[in-house]
């Protein structure tokens, strides 16, 4: 099957007539603590102007009894189905700046097929960066700036972002392979694993999703709307202090991770955030077996 066969441009789409600019890549189904990437692209969508201009053949690419989609059943019928759709999406920042998304279920087949037609289409509407975000649980209080792990397929895309993690190995997902693949073409793609605090990963964090977003407009220049974002935030940290006033047990716990997170910043005793004071650093064999031990929890709906 030729690789454009997967996705289709619109109708009234035009490859030709349409600006370069940034790609914004996010996929559901990995792992994503405090809904980091789902809140960030609902934002974009709602704020924006979004068109359609290309659609994948998720029937090809989706194992539905995985993940059934929603049918809803009215008194003696059915009227309406929730296909899942994997699109990208055009939009323009507050500056008119072309910015592209491409959102939708992450593929449970043929994930170099596809990686070769999102490359191909980078190439046609000449997408110059395609970056990711999406939060992980991090032994961190959500009183202290929120950390990320910056990951791209060129040192000049991270920055002065220092590594966390050693050598680790992790569950796959799509995003990064296509990181990777667009790297070993020389492309530009970068990724921002969100420091989600691990109490809140199965919650929805909006600080999270505001970090990822102003990560994003570091590293692209683009001027995204987040006023709605800010503002959320604002309001779930007002809610997250309440219900931590009012557990005894979660305010010490937080407080001892205020200490922890306190005392790396001075510099004592500790080499990183990970240990607790006057511990030795966890091996990279340990951190990622306790990473993979947090996915398979979140792959399984019954663990």
């Amino acid at each position: 099957m030729q690789q454009s066969r997967l996705y289709r441009y619109e109708a009234d789409t035009d490859p030709a007539l349409l600006q370069p600019g940034p790609m914004i890549v996010a996929l559901d189904g990995y792992f994503d603590a405090g809904m980091a990437q789902r809140l960030l692209v609902d934002h974009l969508l709602e704020a924006g102007d979004p068109t359609v201009v290309a659609s994948f053949d998720v029937d090809s690419l989706v194992d539905y009894r995985s993940r059934r989609p929603v049918i809803t059943f009215d008194a003696n019928r059915y009227t309406n189905y929730e296909d899942p759709s994997l699109i990208l999406y055009h939009l323009l920042d507050r500056d008119g700046q072309t910015y592209y998304v491409l959102a939708g279920p992450e593929p449970d087949y043929r994930w170099e097929a596809v990686v070769e037609a999102v490359t191909e289409i980078m190439d046609t509407l000449r997408i110059s960066l395609a970056v990711h975000a999406h939060g992980i649980p991090m032994a961190v209080p959500h009183t202290r700036p929120i950390g990320m792990t910056v990951h791209g397929s060129d040192e000049r895309l991270i920055g002065e972002h220092k590594p966390v993690f050693g050598t680790v190995q992790v569950p796959a997902s799509l995003a990064a392979l296509l990181e990777m693949r667009l790297g070993e073409s020389g492309r530009d793609a970068a990724g921002f694993s969100i420091h989600v605090p691990h109490y809140l990963a199965q919650s929805t964090f909006h600080d999270g999703a505001l970090t990822a977003l102003n990560a994003i407009v570091d590293l692209t220049g683009l001027n995204l709307p987040n006023d709605a974002l800010a503002e959320a935030a604002r309001e779930g940290r007002l809610q997250i202090e309440r219900e931590v006033a009012e557990n005894g047990e979660v305010k010490e716990a937080v407080e001892a991770l205020e200490r922890q997170y306190d005392v790396h910043l001075r510099g004592l005793e500790r080499p990183s955030l990970l240990a607790a004071e006057g511990q030795n650093l966890p091996s990279a064999d340990e951190l990622g077996a306790e990473f993979e031990d947090f996915l398979r929890t979140v792959d399984d709906p019954e663990a």
